[in-house]
């Protein structure tokens, strides 16, 4: 007999009848909002850890940027992809031994600054990590990071929670509204000592300078001066990451690198 004839098939039928978990009509609605968030961060949760992801460096910028760009652009890139390379090769990338990974490469996921700092990691054979977000304006992911590394999220917050949680340093390259939204998270949560301290670097000091006057705001009172020791500058990759390892960066350089990095 199949459900169809059964005597109870209108009970059966009904949408109440559907296992919870496999009815996207519930799951949808608006009250459960709060088990969508919590799935959200599960998901991405349990990848990492099964990949042996302890730490990471987020790089974040425009992705606006090309490679093709012009020449602030086209350098902006090369350097944010030079540094997703030596990030990943002195930061303790590879999996170890002990089946852990550190200071791996966490960016957005979308095309310009982000596709440049997966591409290095991508260049030096080490895994990488994208944060996509499902926009009005489709944005896709790089084709850099690593496929089981990433992932598309709906909700901003449980995005942000992700990259704040695991960073053990947050570099910053020239961009726009989202780029400075990331930004000011990461400098609220260290002002306010809700976060460890993380070394925060700004590529390109004239940039960040030219759009934002710190000075300004020590001076009319809405930052401490010793606020602005929460970050400093660099021009290149190689100055990245030497002042990521100044400001307390932990490489976890290790003898017992697995040679095929790419195994979970």
């Amino acid at each position: 007999m199949t459900e169809s004839d059964h005597p109870s098939s209108a009970q059966m039928a009904s949408p109440t009848y559907r296992l919870a978990s496999l009815d996207s009509d519930f799951i949808l609605q608006h009250s459960m909002r709060g088990v969508r968030l919590m799935l959200e961060f599960a998901k991405c949760d349990e990848a990492l850890r099964a990949w042996g992801v302890r730490s990471t460096i987020v790089v974040f910028g425009s992705a606006r940027v090309g490679e093709n760009g012009s020449d602030a652009h086209r350098r902006w890139y090369g350097e944010a992809r030079r540094f997703g390379e030596i990030a990943s090769k002195e930061g303790g990338a590879y999996l170890s031994e002990t089946q852990e990974r550190h200071n791996v490469i966490c960016t957005g996921g979308g095309p310009g600054i982000m596709e440049a700092a997966n591409r290095g990691a991508a260049d030096a054979g080490a895994p990488s990590i994208g944060l996509n977000i499902t926009l009005p304006h489709e944005q896709f992911p790089n084709s850099y990071s690593t496929p089981e590394l990433t992932f598309r999220f709906h909700y901003f917050a449980v995005r942000k929670l992700h990259l704040a949680m695991r960073a053990n340093a947050l570099v910053v390259f020239p961009g726009g509204f989202g780029t400075l939204d990331e930004l000011f998270e990461i400098l609220t949560l260290r002002q306010t000592d809700k976060s460890p301290p993380i070394p925060i670097v700004l590529f390109d000091e004239s940039y960040w300078r030219s759009i934002i006057n710190f000075d300004a705001l020590v001076a009319e009172g809405m930052v401490a001066a010793s606020d602005l020791e929460l970050f400093s500058f660099a021009e290149t990759a190689d100055e990245v990451w030497q002042c990521l390892l100044d400001r307390g960066l932990k490489p976890y350089r290790q003898p017992d690198w697995d040679p095929n990095p790419h195994d979970p």
